[in-house]
């Protein structure tokens, strides 16, 4: 049964052959049959499943259960990783860690020293949570590889992708996301695939919901833990904790506010000329 006639007279001659009836309902049941499979066809390329699209193409297990992760830092004061879990497409806020890191300018070491802790925890069975089927990792080829690294060293056999942001390009290892257990530890020999799908693509949308949430909490974790670190601003007489956290907001870091003029400073609430002249002496 055909929501309308295909006009192919080869098509027509061949199921005749085969003995196949072809019909195209005007009304009642038949109808109504085709009706309901045009909607269900309709449906299911709509709202194709991210997770399956993610299996298929790279050969995986379905990977319902996802773990993303990122770090957050301001030039190596305050450096935070955040691990969020996704469980069959949506946030699975139970399963989200943070960790505070060495303090250092280095987003490679960071996102290893981030990665070891998660797979050392899991292969102690210090972790709680089941192992994921997939890692998305926010960065582009030098982050993948320090994931990598750190599943090399622990041997957690896990898969992974990488996500850069700026052209959302999605990065594997050459061979796919293999995990690091079975790769190589020289990262002079690695090579890598760039996979630039369409904006509109499900598997695409997926790993941008893991990246972006991912970023956030590592963000949010950040701005929570450098307010609560100690600053030079702390010696300025007027400063308390609350405007030193809406100067802090305000430019970013103490290095943002030691390069702010007076005036600028002056825009910040709860600053006034006075105060702003003292940032600035101390600073």
């Amino acid at each position: 049964m055909l929501s309308e006639r295909h006009g192919d007279d080869e098509v027509a001659a061949w199921l005749e052959a085969e003995g196949v009836a072809v019909r195209v309902p005007g009304a009642g049941r038949e109808a109504k049959l085709v009706e309901l499979a045009l909607k269900n066809a309709r449906r299911r390329g709509y709202e194709e499943d991210g997770a399956a699209t993610l299996a298929r193409r790279f050969g995986l297990d379905r990977p319902d259960r996802i773990e993303g992760f990122d770090v957050s830092h301001a030039r190596g004061r305050a450096v935070v990783g955040s691990n969020v879990t996704f469980l069959d497409g949506s946030p699975d806020k139970s399963g989200y860690r943070r960790k505070k890191l060495d303090e250092r300018n280095d987003d490679y070491g960071n996102m290893r020293e981030l990665v070891r802790w998660r797979a050392a925890r899991a292969l102690a069975g210090r972790d709680d949570r089941s192992d994921p089927d997939l890692l998305c990792i926010d960065g582009g080829e030098g982050q993948l590889d320090a994931a990598r690294e750190a599943l090399e060293e622990t041997g957690w056999d896990v898969p992974l992708v990488a996500l850069a942001k700026e052209e959302e390009l999605v990065v594997t290892a050459e061979d796919g996301p293999a995990s690091g257990a079975s790769g190589t530890s020289s990262r002079a020999k690695r090579s890598h695939s760039i996979h630039d799908w369409a904006d509109d693509d499900p598997a695409l949308h997926l790993l941008q919901r893991v990246r972006d949430e991912a970023h956030r909490f590592a963000v949010q974790y950040h701005q929570t833990v450098r307010d609560d670190v100690s600053t030079p601003l702390d010696e300025v007489p007027g400063v308390g904790p609350a405007l030193r956290k809406r100067l802090l907001r305000r430019f970013g870091s103490v290095d943002g506010v030691r390069a702010a003029t007076p005036a600028e400073l002056a825009t910040v609430d709860g600053v006034g000329d006075a105060t702003a002249d003292a940032i600035d002496g101390a600073l």
